[in-house]
């Protein structure tokens, strides 16, 4: 079993950043490949960002690359989000995710965190 608990969610105007953490306990971290998905009010859960297990990989969707940059330390057994020039569109609460399946994926996720909101005002 592994938990996932994000942090760091908030209320920032457009332009804006802000970092979500996710800390996760139970079995081994480091053997996981770690994604943050997304969901708006009236949506599917989207795919974010995911990681490797070693943090060599990174893939992000469309709608953030350039903007969002996900991070690991399995040190800590965290992984990280830091979002920068925020956009009312990426309003929506934000899920951490463990898994083996294929990483853009929400199958390929066996835990999930709870979710923190994060608001982003014009």
């Amino acid at each position: 079993q592994v938990q996932l608990v994000e942090s760091g969610g908030g209320l920032v105007q457009a332009g804006g950043s802000l970092r979500l953490s996710c800390a996760a306990s139970g079995r081994t971290f480091s053997n996981w490949h770690m994604g943050w998905f997304r969901q708006a009010p009236g949506k599917e859960r989207e795919f974010v960002a995911t990681i490797s297990w070693s943090g060599g990989n990174t893939y992000y969707a469309d709608s953030v690359k350039g903007r969002f940059t996900i991070s690991r330390d399995n040190a800590k057994n965290t992984v990280y989000v830091q979002m920068n020039s925020l956009k009312p569109e990426d309003t929506a609460v934000y899920y951490c995710a463990a898994g083996f399946g294929p990483a853009t994926m929400r199958s390929g996720y066996n835990y999930w965190g709870q979710g923190t909101q994060v608001t982003v005002s014009s």
